[in-house]
């Protein structure tokens, strides 16, 4: 069993769903129709060049070459979140670069080392969809978990006050903040993985499933899965707080008042 084929042409007609969205925005006076235009133009070149570059990856198969391209993925994914969250590039981009980078890089290494048990493990095939499934979960939770750190920080600001007045440290009054920002992080995935297969076919078992395997392969792939994105989303989230706590506060626990670029 092949995967089938998709013609240009053929491509080209599914852009005809996209009358759909732009109808009901003309319909209903919303003003979305050149940023959705925008939008497809950028995912649709960003897309070609991806898959342009990544038959190049596949073709050298060299762990150097596959560990750049993780990396600059990694960076693209950090400057997303810099941007989402409003944090200030200075203060916090190298925190959040090292978080990223291990709660994407060890998940990815230990699912084609233990897992998979490939004879290459730094196989482009597999790690960089691998890594980057895990890295768009990762993205996703991070921007949530510091917005929530953040705001939730301003509103109780005075509780942490008071608690280090009382002679908590820094570490003691930031764990409630900690904890709850990221059971909202993980909540998304947590919810996901309670219906995951019942809902919906997830992205993982779909894509093994076309390529030919047969649908216990797929599961086994996406229990995997599933379990590496929910494992690096946590270590991602909670090293990026971690480490943005420093550059965040002053030794005595004070938050510092540039956080953000709005500040």
């Amino acid at each position: 069993m092949s995967v089938v084929e998709i013609p240009l042409w053929n491509l080209a007609t599914a852009y005809l769903l996209l009358l759909i969205p732009l109808a009901l925005f003309l319909y209903l006076g919303a003003h979305r129709v050149r940023e959705t235009l925008v939008s497809v133009v950028r995912m649709t070149v960003q897309l070609l060049f991806v898959g342009l570059y990544l038959h190049v990856v596949f073709e050298l198969d060299h762990p150097g070459v596959t560990l750049l391209w993780l990396l600059v993925m990694v960076l693209v994914a950090d400057a997303s979140i810099l941007r989402g969250c409003g944090l200030r590039i200075q203060v916090f981009a190298f925190p959040l670069f090292f978080a990223i980078l291990l709660g994407t890089i060890l998940p990815a290494l230990f699912f084609t080392f233990l897992v998979l048990r490939l004879d290459a493990p730094f196989e482009a095939q597999y790690l960089i969809p691998i890594g980057g499934m895990i890295l768009g979960n990762c993205l996703r939770a991070d921007i949530i978990g510091l917005q929530h750190f953040s705001e939730n920080l301003k509103k109780r600001e005075s509780h942490y006050l008071l608690c280090l007045s009382q002679g908590a440290s820094r570490t003691e009054a930031l764990r409630p903040f900690f904890r709850d920002a990221l059971q909202a992080a993980l909540g998304p995935t947590l919810a996901s993985m309670a219906t995951i297969g019942l809902v919906s076919l997830p992205g993982m078992m779909t894509g093994v499933i076309l390529a030919g395997a047969d649908p216990g392969t797929a599961i086994r792939y996406q229990i995997a899965i599933m379990i590496s994105i929910f494992s690096g989303t946590a270590l991602t989230v909670f090293l990026a707080i971690h480490f943005s706590i420093p550059r965040g506060f002053s030794p005595a626990g004070i938050p510092h008042p540039t956080l953000s670029k709005s500040s």
